[in-house]
This record gives C-alpha cells, sequence and structure tokens, in this order.
C-alpha cells in the first residue's frame, strides 16, 4: 500500500537548513499495523505528513496503493486524503461548537459518495460513542474525544490510518482503549501507521519502524503484540493486578 523509495525532505529553521528525511526507503503492505518509533526531531512526524500527502517530499518516490503521487494536483491530493485516508492526531482538532456527530460528519461533507446519511452515527457506533453523539466536545472525557476523533478518520471508510501520537495526551486506561480501538480496526482489515514516542505503545504494532536522524535505523517484526484490551483488563480499577 506504502511504497517510499529514497525520500529527502528538509526545512529551513532560520537560516539554516534541517534534514527532516534522508533517503528513506519504505514499503507497508496492506494490512498491516506498524508503529513509527524514535526521538523528538528525528522524522517520525515528517514521515507521516508525507505518507499522508500533507507533504510533499524534495526528491524520491512515494506510491500510494499502486500509484504515484509526485505529478498529482493539490485538488487530487486532497482528494486521496479524503477518501483513502483517515487521521488521528495527537490534540483532537474537534470544532468546539459542534456536536460528536457533527465532527464525525465534517469529512463527509467533500466526499464523492452519493448518500452520505447514517455514516457518521455508524462511525460513532463503531468506537462505542453512540449515545454521546449530540455532546459537545467539552462534555466528553479525553479518552471519549479521541474516540470522536478516530470516528472521524473512519466515516468515509478509509483503508489508511495514520494515527500521530493518538495516545499521548491520555492518561493509561484511556491510552489503551484507544490502542484496543486501533487493534481491532487492523483486525477488520485497516492498515495502520502510528507514530509514538513510546515503547508500551509500539509493542502493540505488529511491526516496529525506527527514525534516528531522518534515517531508518531499524525495521523489525513483532513476533507477539501485546493485546490491548487483555492490558485494559489488568489494571487495577477492572480488578486486575498490573
Amino acid at each position: 500500500m506504502i511504497e517510499l523509495e529514497r525520500v529527502n525532505k528538509t526545512y529551513r529553521k532560520d537560516s539554516e537548513e534541517v534534514r527532516a528525511l534522508a533517503d528513506v526507503s519504505l514499503e507497508v503492505s496492506a494490512g498491516e499495523f506498524v508503529a513509527v518509533v524514535g526521538p523528538s526531531g528525528s522524522g517520525k512526524s515528517t514521515l507521516m505528513n508525507v505518507v499522508g500527502l500533507l507533504d510533499r517530499p524534495d526528491s524520491g518516490t512515494y506510491r500510494l496503493d499502486g500509484g504515484g503521487t509526485d505529478e498529482l494536483t493539490e485538488d487530487e491530493l486532497a482528494r486521496i486524503r479524503n477518501e483513502k485516508i483517515g487521521f488521528v492526531f495527537q490534540t483532537f482538532h474537534l470544532l468546539p461548537k459542534t456536536t460528536a456527530l457533527e465532527n464525525v460528519e465534517l469529512p463527509l461533507i467533500y466526499s464523492s459518495r452519493s448518500d452520505i446519511s447514517g455514516h457518521g452515527a455508524r462511525a460513532l457506533q463503531r468506537v462505542g460513542l453512540e449515545n454521546r453523539a449530540n455532546h459537545h466536545p467539552s462534555e466528553l472525557s479525553g479518552g471519549q474525544q479521541q474516540r470522536v476523533a478516530i470516528a472521524r478518520a473512519l466515516v468515509n471508510e478509509p483503508e489508511l490510518i495514520l494515527a500521530d501520537e493518538p495516545t499521548g495526551n491520555l492518561d493509561s486506561r484511556a491510552g489503551l482503549e484507544i490502542l484496543a480501538i486501533f487493534q481491532e480496526l487492523n483486525r477488520q482489515g485497516k492498515t495502520v501507521v502510528l507514530v509514538t514516542h513510546d515503547a508500551d505503545v509500539a509493542s502493540m504494532a505488529n511491526r516496529v519502524v525506527e527514525i534516528v536522524d531522518g534515517r531508518i535505523s531499524f525495521d523489525r517484526k513483532v513476533e507477539s503484540p501485546k493485546d490491548a484490551a487483555k492490558e485494559l483488563a489488568l489494571l487495577p480499577e477492572n480488578g486486575g493486578q498490573k
């Protein structure tokens, strides 16, 4: 699904050039759950922006789902982002004066679907928040707000979910609840690429890719990923011993 070949990206900061990605080559197959790890400033988020078509590489090739992206117009990139990619960020980016359901339905405004009725409600149901559809973000916990953000990412039924530090603003319990949702989505066939600096979060993925100084330093399969739902059951408030 994702094919990066010798991708480079450099930013200018004040009078300095900062090379965020240096000859990065990476392939992610459909149905994988990949955690991208690395220290702050390593290039993780830049990689996510390139994969999500939010930024263009300076050089190299990026193919998404078999199609080249180098020559696409901004309108074409926007259409692909809307139809093929779901984004989840550390900060939830919910509109404060709209309900959970209205936030989830926003991507449908730009959808090419002929019938969009019911999609928002079904997306909220998938993350267990159908009973919070008419609540505003200020009436929801952090974990619930992130679930709304995930539902918004799912509303157009994308095959690829990109999550940038999705548990960074959450406590342990809420973080595990979010990771359990990602694991379930992956079991349903979604491709998930998750950026994190947390080794415990990365241990939930099936593959870990580390970036240091803009380069991939290692890329390995995880033989026995942790099960977020089981980890959640071990929390003391759920009667567990953790």
